[in-house]
């Protein structure tokens, strides 16, 4: 029996399917069914209650489960504790991105972190959706929001303003707006979150809400579609500032009706336990608060924000 074979028997009981257990471990069935042998084999028990259709935990893997689990915990514990106390950086980070900030800011910066620290090795989860860190096997996620999970444990990035904006060429033909109510004329370029279209933009000033429901002829779930939408000249959009920073500094986009602030947001790195938190962790954590610090900068010494 080896400590492998103890986390496939976590992850079929998880997912109550050798089949299911092995396609999350990336391994074959095989791999997983011979795995879950020798472990019976060794306790001379059988875990699991196996019918043509389903598995199911038997009465003695109900008792060992729990204890195998803990002490997997236990042992995970004790090497991160050895690696921090040497300041290793090393392992697997298994990240949670969402898709505009991922693909065009993110990536150069994980580049970079793992060419000054090459014993790491980088999977990114790209969506934006929320991550299910027990589900998705990823831990941490830079997202927008501060954690809702009281479980939780988050490390504030930076504030992300939002800002209104859309290309000259578009701006020419259509007019730019000056004040909310302008925005019932212009075509909204928007985001879909959980199958419901975000078409009510909101935005302050001197301490006044205006909030304004739009129409557009275009609507994705996935941020950067929204962000390609706009700069070819199809309308326009409320976006994080990060996220539209590169296209802002380089004018193919600019923000407009800058009297009326949109809605802010945070960035956070958020991890699901204490126990994720590694010294690659709090690296990660100093490199994306650098890398945001100089890019809000740069967007403020233009005027954007």
């Amino acid at each position: 029996m080896l400590l492998e074979d103890l986390q496939i028997i976590l992850k079929v009981a998880e997912f109550r399917s050798i089949t299911a257990a092995a396609a999350n471990l990336d391994m074959r069935t095989a791999t997983a069914s011979a795995a879950v042998k020798r472990v019976e084999s060794a306790l001379g028990l059988e875990l699991f209650i196996r019918t043509t259709r389903h598995l199911r935990l038997s009465s003695a893997g109900e008792r060992y489960i729990p204890q195998c689990e803990q002490a997997l915990l236990m042992l995970d514990q004790a090497k991160q504790n050895m690696k921090d106390g040497l300041d290793i950086v090393d392992g697997e980070l298994r990240i949670a991105l969402s898709s505009d900030l991922g693909r065009n800011l993110v990536q150069p910066w994980l580049d970079e972190f793992m060419d000054a620290y090459p014993q790491l090795s980088v999977r990114a989860n790209i969506s934006d959706s929320n991550v299910d860190f027990y589900r998705d096997s990823v831990d941490m996620a830079l997202r927008y929001g501060s954690p809702t999970d009281a479980n939780m444990y988050g490390f504030k990035i930076c504030d992300v303003p939002r800002v209104l904006c859309a290309t000259k060429a578009y701006l020419a033909q259509h007019g730019t707006p000056s004040v909310p109510s302008d925005l019932t004329q212009h075509n909204a370029l928007l985001y879909q979150l959980h199958d419901v279209i975000q078409d009510v933009w909101e935005f302050s000033a001197d301490g006044v809400k205006h909030k304004v429901k739009l129409t557009g002829n275009r609507a994705s779930n996935d941020g950067d579609m929204v962000r390609r939408w706009c700069i070819a000249g199809h309308g326009l959009a409320v976006k994080s500032s990060l996220d539209m920073s590169q296209d802002l500094l380089s004018g193919s986009v600019e923000s407009v009706m800058s009297a009326y602030q949109a809605t802010p947001t945070e960035l956070w790195l958020v991890c699901p336990s204490r126990q994720s938190i590694t010294p690659a962790v709090r690296l990660l954590r100093d490199a994306f608060r650098e890398k945001t610090a100089v890019i809000l900068e740069q967007l403020a010494d233009k005027g954007v924000i």
